[in-house]
């Protein structure tokens, strides 16, 4: 089956450069995956002769839907997450698309190559800003015309004012790492280049200064390598064991990162004042009081999607809930689902999710595909406890999370939910 003009040339220029589109901003990146969605709704209407051969993912995705909205009903502020809750539907559609155009012609897993391209530049980008202070564009700087900026000494590469760097890799890396390693594994001298590009990504993410990224991708990198088989089991296990190392090493030789993840915690712990003192004063902990101060409030359905900030800036609320602290997410994907959706709605969220990405674990493990393996362990690493994170339903972080979905689903012939008539 081939696709016309139209069916072939939009779909496939708007998917190559959907990470650049992430680059440059929610707005933009929110019109591409728009765009992109919508030409399943003109290929619906235009071209019959295909049908989904598995409709469940299409309808849970679909409830989980129906659920947001009805959560903006019933939100204290209903304007506030009305836009997020109905948007989600963009998600749907975008997951269809994806799915017809890898069912369509299974040679647009090429265009992977362009994803590849455009990470490796943001990932060599990231070393650049880390040894000279800027980035080739001369963003990351720590002060300009005397004005210190809001990132610190976290490198934004080409993300400007927004420490995130370290999430996109995240977010594209294990595609990307998918990608080119299942064409390594054919050939056993270039074997070690994979070997050398996990730890080119492992150390780029660590350098950028987001802790909780660098042991989501270290906790995700071992889980990515055991369920895969690239290399056999003794292999495995040196590999396993010489990330661990390479991840201290680079905490020991690094002065950036050890400063990042040994020197601001153990300063912090080393006596019982120094401990009490952080647990007064620390951000995260005084978000995740605040985050489940609001679940007390709101135990069976929380304030609503998007409404932690506007419960928590109320400056009654405020002066009455003294654990409250006013900002917009409580950095904790758990605490954040409690405190917005109550135990009913996170139940409904998580119970969505986990079943969608774990119905097909077996056709990916004995498929074995590394692409939609590395897409797996990105979802899974997203809801690790206790790690802070960004806002879920956050339009960067969603539509990073959508992207590792979609491909998850659509890349194997065995799991892709389309089939001609």
């Amino acid at each position: 089956m081939k696709m016309n003009n139209f069916h072939k040339n939009i779909p496939t220029i708007l998917f190559s450069i959907l990470p650049v589109s992430i680059i440059l901003g929610s707005s933009i990146s929110l019109i591409n995956i728009v765009l992109f969605s919508l030409c399943y709704v003109f290929i619906y209407f235009s071209n019959n002769n295909f049908k989904i051969y598995d409709f469940k993912p299409v309808l849970i995705l679909a409830i989980l839907n129906i659920y947001l909205v009805f959560n903006s009903l019933i939100s204290i502020d209903i304007i506030s997450g009305s836009y997020r809750n109905l948007g989600f539907l963009r998600f749907i559609l975008f997951f269809l698309m994806v799915n017809y155009f890898f069912f369509i012609n299974e040679k647009n897993l090429n265009i992977l190559k362009v994803w590849t391209i455009i990470f490796f530049i943001v990932l060599i980008d990231i070393y650049i800003e880390r040894f000279t202070g800027s980035n080739i564009f001369g963003f990351g700087k720590l002060e300009i015309n005397g004005v210190p900026q809001p990132h610190g000494d976290r490198v934004v590469s080409f993300f400007r004012n927004e420490p995130i760097a370290g999430s996109f890799i995240c977010g594209f890396g294990f595609i990307i790492l998918g990608y080119i390693l299942n064409f390594l594994k054919f050939k056993k001298s270039l074997k070690i280049i994979g070997f050398l590009i996990i730890l080119l990504c492992l150390i780029g993410i660590m350098i950028t200064g987001e802790r909780s990224n660098g042991l989501k991708a270290l906790i995700g990198l071992l889980i990515f390598i055991s369920i895969i088989d690239y290399v056999k089991l003794r292999s495995k296990i040196m590999i396993l064991f010489s990330l661990f190392i390479i991840f201290f090493l680079t905490i020991n030789f690094s002065e950036y990162a050890k400063f990042r993840y040994v020197d601001t915690f153990y300063n912090k712990l080393k006596t019982k004042d120094d401990r009490e003192k952080f647990l007064d004063n620390s951000l995260y902990i005084k978000l995740y009081k605040s985050g489940i101060q609001v679940f007390k409030n709101n135990p069976w359905l929380g304030v609503g999607n998007k409404n932690y900030r506007v419960e928590t800036c109320d400056t009654k609320k405020n002066s009455i809930h003294k654990e409250y602290y006013c900002l917009t997410h409580p950095h904790q994907v758990y605490i954040e689902m409690l405190s917005e959706h109550g135990i009913i709605g996170s139940i409904i969220i998580l119970s969505i999710i986990f079943y969608l990405v774990f119905r097909i674990i077996r056709k990916i493990i004995d498929s074995k595909n590394y692409i939609q393996a590395g897409c797996l362990v990105f979802l899974i690493i997203n809801f690790i406890p206790i790690l802070p994170s960004g806002s879920f339903f956050n339009n960067f972080n969603i539509t990073l999370f959508m992207i590792n979905f979609s491909l998850m689903y659509a890349i194997n012939k065995e799991t892709n939910i389309f089939q001609k008539k």
